[in-house]
């Protein structure tokens, strides 16, 4: 049990930064890896702020604020203009990851390569519950987790904004025919993988240090969350991180502690050779293999000669 609450709770950061980045691929079929460095600055801006003697709720508004803008003008700044000379260009592979760079390099300058301590929040309170200990810290972020991709999915399948954004990905040329604002549904997107991207800083940021290059490993294992989940769809892309967090957590405690670096890529490799839409999504072979069988009626004789 306290493999699978450690693993769970792992997986939740993994499945927060997956959905961040297939929240942006499901509209605009870009995918930001800029998304780590949204992580990385939300840890980094709410450890600033509490040695500037700030509240730490005031301090976690700020981070998520501060992560939310930045993930809207990572489109208009590495996107948007890529987009707009050439639709079907992949540049934006370059330019997302340039950004990255350039927003961890800004935070090695603003605050320093070493790494700080991060407020505890409620890491050190911790219970019982069926054999194993949890700390609040870890309930806390997987609730948050669950949550999150529960409340993306029946906007993207029950509100009116949710199926034009369903519209958009499908057939943008049509959406914008008809007057949807293609532009504003992309604005919004990165915005919001902004916000699941600082979401998961917060929820991270007192299991680990703060440093600038903290982006980079969960930008990664976010990424391989979305390959082992789907990347069509957000809610499976969380349910990829809960799978790959318990992976993880099973071989570094089974195998070695070293396991964890390139454990993550064995499963992705595994999971994209069996099921290479993601073992959650519609076609996949987990899917398929618990799919209902139907075994055809055979037909009578009468019917065979009608």
């Amino acid at each position: 049990m306290q493999i699978l609450y450690t693993g769970l709770s792992m997986g939740a950061i993994y499945g927060l930064v997956a959905m961040a980045y297939a929240v942006v691929f499901y509209v605009t079929r870009v995918i930001n890896f800029a998304t780590g460095e949204l992580l990385m600055l939300s840890v980094m801006v709410t450890t600033g702020l509490v040695q500037a003697h700030l509240p730490v709720g005031v301090a976690v508004l700020v981070a998520l604020a501060s992560s939310t803008a930045t993930g809207a003008v990572i489109y208009f700044l590495a996107v948007r203009p890529v987009l707009n000379f050439d639709r079907f260009s992949f540049a934006w592979l370059v330019s997302t990851l340039g950004v990255g760079i350039l927003l961890e390099s800004m935070a090695g300058l603003i605050w320093g390569t070493t790494a700080l301590g991060f407020p505890s929040m409620l890491y050190g309170r911790s219970v019982r519950f069926l054999g194993g200990s949890i700390t609040w810290q870890q309930i806390m972020t997987i609730i948050v987790a669950v949550v999150l991709a529960a409340g993306i999915e029946l906007f993207r399948t029950r509100t009116f904004a949710g199926k034009l954004g369903m519209a958009v990905s499908s057939d943008p040329e049509t959406a914008s025919a008809m007057g949807v604002s293609t532009a504003r549904y992309a604005v919004f997107v990165f915005a919001l993988g902004g916000l699941l991207a600082g979401t998961a800083g917060v929820l991270v940021g007192p299991i680990s240090f703060a440093n600038p290059y903290l982006g980079e490993t969960y930008g990664i294992y976010g990424f391989v969350a979305l390959m082992i989940g789907g990347i069509e769809n957000p809610a499976a892309s969380m349910a990829g991180g809960l799978v790959l967090g318990v992976l993880v957590t099973l071989a570094g405690t089974y195998i070695n502690t070293l396991a964890s670096d390139w454990f993550p890529f064995v499963v992705v490799a595994l999971a994209l050779l069996i099921t290479p839409n993601g073992i959650f999504m519609s076609g996949g072979a987990l899917r398929k293999a618990f799919a209902r069988k139907t075994v055809p009626r055979p037909r009578l004789p009468a019917e065979q000669a009608l």
